[in-house]
């Protein structure tokens, strides 16, 4: 019985110009996005996954044995594509999918005295192309959150930056909702930078913080305890009247770290702690 191989290979091989012609104009129609350097860059996938896919269907019908590597690699490089330039899924997928149509139609050329075979091979070309258009929505969805996780993880870093106020005297001013996440990333932060300057002091300022609760109380106590490992001693500002109820109430044991009001009032601290001084020029009247 002849099998998708034995006649998928050769309509491939014999109508390849046509099928990229006609494929090519299929996917440039349904794109919302698109401009020239985007649509040369699908044009030379286009051609390569035909030119794979001739090659891999000779091989096997199982699209995640060791013959389709080069084919599940440039679908890769299609979803890929398809999360940088801003596709949807459906967009990304139908790379493949649009390949049926012009498929069809030369199948059914070469076919036409035999419904039979017709059959048979339209069915086992299109279950071909419905996996590989699947493992393109897979390699998307998995390529965008990876995408998302990195962005994710830059905006944790960008809101968390440690500057270094003075000789020895370091701040970490933390705005909105401090969770577990975002406390490791704070931590790593903070212990780099006492690494990198050996500074003596922390001030971690807390003014932009909205509520602390015990889980935020815990957080900042993990800060302190790390920074303190590393020799650095750690002063908390912005305490405001109702976090220091909110903190009393908690039962929170904040006893063995200084905390201020302000990161003015805090940065006197760290100064006197470090051995500075702030001395003001006469001004002539």
């Amino acid at each position: 019985m002849p099998s998708t191989a034995n006649l998928l290979s050769p309509i491939i091989e014999k109508f390849e110009g046509e099928l990229l012609q006609d494929w090519l104009k299929a996917l440039l129609n349904i794109l919302v996005r698109r401009d020239p350097a985007t649509e040369k860059e699908l044009e030379r996938l286009s051609l390569q996954f035909l030119r794979s896919l001739r090659a891999s269907v000779g091989q096997s019908a199982d699209i995640e044995s060791r013959g389709w590597e080069e084919t599940r690699a440039l679908l890769t490089e299609l979803s890929q594509l398809g999360v940088k330039k801003g596709f949807s899924p459906i967009e990304t997928a139908n790379f493949v999918f649009a390949l049926k149509q012009p498929l069809f139609e030369r199948l059914r050329a070469e076919l036409a005295g035999t419904p039979d075979l017709l059959a048979e091979q339209t069915w086992l070309i299109s279950t071909l192309l419905d996996k590989l258009g699947l493992f393109t929505i897979e390699v998307y969805q998995k390529s965008r959150e990876q995408v998302i996780l990195r962005q994710q993880q830059e905006l944790l870093e960008l809101s968390t930056p440690v500057v270094q106020l003075w000789q020895n005297v370091l701040a970490l001013p933390l705005i909105g909702t401090l969770d577990s996440a975002r406390t490791q990333v704070v931590m790593e932060n903070l212990l780099q930078k006492i690494i990198d300057t050996g500074a003596a002091i922390a001030i971690i300022d807390i003014t932009g913080v909205p509520t602390v609760d015990t889980l935020v109380a815990q957080h900042l106590l993990k800060t302190v305890a790390a920074a303190r490992l590393m020799g650095a001693d750690c002063i908390i500002s912005g305490i405001r009247p109702q976090i220091a109820q909110t903190i009393v109430h908690l039962g929170v044991n904040l006893e063995d770290v200084i905390t201020k009001a302000t990161l003015a009032d805090a940065f006197v601290i760290a100064l006197e702690r470090t051995g500075s001084t702030i001395t003001y020029a006469k001004q002539d009247r």
